[in-house]
């Protein structure tokens, strides 16, 4: 029985992985959880009440001017920086659907392989045990695409955090200047918590955010 069971979810697994590719991801999985880690990383500074000086003191007595850190060009500099290495904190959901695979924090069917191992059920997916948290090779493409779009969109970015910051990063960055109309289905894709878990599907639809799951 054991066995069996090991068979039916290394199948699931395969399975899954193979219906989808070990595909890479598009330009709107990218987009999306670029806007969702760079809009994270602004909310953890965003309340900041420290003041900088820029500029230098000159001959003429002239004094350094001081701006607010929360809308300062430092702030947006530090957020960027590094900021498509968070993208290798994600897993690949399998048993999720479309850009809702993309998530922090180990998949279900990972979750039930790693407790047999722990019961001393012996599971073979074609990997060492010590790498199966490794970043996957979708994960790992999806952050090199990430590095090349905010390399090619810095200005865009910028234009966002100075000027329209009273729209949704999102909005005005994956759907006005970077994806066509057609290349948008991702950005529609509402998170409703994992079916078959309790309470599950009764939760409120929501827009996907990484950083809870």
């Amino acid at each position: 029985m054991k066995l069996f069971i090991v068979l039916l979810l290394f199948g699931l697994y395969s399975g899954v992985s193979a219906e989808e590719g070990d595909r890479l991801p598009n330009k709107c999985e990218v987009c999306k959880f670029l806007t969702v880690e760079l809009q994270e990383a602004l909310e953890r500074t965003g309340r900041s009440k420290e003041v900088l000086e820029v500029g230098e003191v000159l001959d003429t007595g002239k004094r350094r001017r001081k701006i607010k850190y929360n809308t300062s060009e430092t702030r947006l500099t530090e957020a960027v920086d590094n900021i498509c290495e968070g993208i290798l904190q994600y897993s690949v959901h399998a048993e999720r659907p479309g850009s809702l695979r993309y998530a922090k924090g180990t998949s279900q069917t990972m979750t039930t392989l790693k407790n047999l191992v722990g019961k001393g059920v012996k599971v073979d997916l074609g990997m060492p045990y010590e790498l199966w948290d490794e970043p996957s090779a979708e994960v790992t493409d999806m952050k090199k695409q990430c590095e090349t779009m905010l390399e090619q969109y810095e200005d865009v970015v910028e234009d966002w955090y100075f000027h329209h910051q009273d729209q949704r990063l999102e909005n005005f960055l994956c759907e006005k200047h970077i994806l066509k109309t057609s290349e948008q289905e991702c950005l529609k894709e509402v998170w409703k918590g994992d079916m078959g878990t309790k309470g599950g599907a009764e939760q409120e639809e929501k827009t996907h955010d990484a950083g809870e799951l």
